[in-house]
């Protein structure tokens, strides 16, 4: 896709397909949108309005796209007034919505190892990103580490697939994912059967420890997911001298560039640039990021 259809912005008055609850307030939302639909791409978001009462939008990141039939989904907490108003939502009601927005991510096509980290909210974009490889990237072969601290928002199931390095206890996975013979286990603090216990970036480590040298110069990291998360997913990247791109999660209010209240600070040729994590973002370098961190 080339740069001009990337920047390419859709507003849709969206139907509600559906919206599936899990637990802690998470839920699935998908839309008919197919304009936005038809350009997605791993790592963008859109920008919705929750309830015409509410004209502040809200930004969430896509996680699944169906060019074919014309939908998008998402996946979010209800954590304000916004986003609970937007879980009232039903079937059949329309939503005004901004999409797709933001610089996606890029694979490195020299690197096909892929090491996809997602974090609570930042668990969207990952599976976006390995459906997209999954449809349009076979010579990348993505593993995928997802962590949360409420309960995920899926069903888990012990899965078939083995993952290099990781103890057979720690078998939990995204049946999604699953389903398309990816790789994933899942980590948390919770104490949960069948999931690792700790970080997702220790998780991260155990797997990129077992691999051998140059099977560890094939890889590329891609993340989203809490700032704090991403340092150390940064940290990690340098570590193993390894690529990494995250996606960053910044509050917004146009969403399209025209406040400048998203910028965040990065590293250029040029010296230190504040940059829009909106249109300039939200996939940034993580070396340029986090450099003075």
């Amino acid at each position: 896709m080339n740069e001009n259809s990337r920047n390419l912005i859709y507003l849709e008055n969206a139907e509600v397909i559906f919206q599936q609850a899990f637990e802690a307030d998470q839920f699935v939302l998908r839309i008919k949108a197919p304009k936005c639909a038809n350009t997605a791409q791993a790592g963008q978001f859109s920008h919705i309005r929750c309830d015409p009462q509410r004209p502040m939008r809200r930004p969430l990141s896509i996680m699944r796209v169906s060019k074919k039939e014309g939908w998008v989904e998402f996946l979010y907490r209800a954590v304000g007034e916004g986003t609970r108003l937007l879980a009232q939502r039903k079937a059949g009601e329309s939503l005004s919505v901004l999409g797709p927005i933001g610089r996606p991510f890029e694979l490195q096509k020299d690197k096909p190892k892929a090491l996809l980290l997602g974090g609570g909210v930042g668990i969207p974009p990952m599976i976006c990103l390995s459906e997209s490889i999954k449809e349009n990237d076979p010579d990348i072969k993505p593993v995928v580490f997802m962590g949360s601290e409420v309960p995920f928002p899926f069903q888990r199931e012990k899965s078939a697939i083995q993952v290099e390095g990781v103890a057979k206890d720690v078998s939990d996975c995204l049946p999604l994912l699953e389903e398309w013979s990816i790789p994933s286990r899942l980590a948390s603090l919770q104490d949960y059967e069948g999931v690792y216990q700790g970080y997702i970036t220790n998780l991260a480590r155990v797997w990129l420890t077992a691999l051998s040298d140059g099977e560890k110069q094939q890889v590329a990291i891609y993340s989203c997911g809490p700032t704090p998360m991403l340092k150390a997913v940064a940290a990690l990247a340098e570590e193993f001298g390894l690529p990494c791109q995250v996606s960053l999660e910044e509050y917004m209010a146009c969403a399209v560039g025209g406040c400048a209240g998203c910028v965040v600070k990065v590293s250029t040729d040029k010296g230190d640039a504040m940059k829009r994590v909106c249109v300039d973002g939200p996939v940034f370098d993580a070396a340029t990021v986090f450099a003075n961190t």
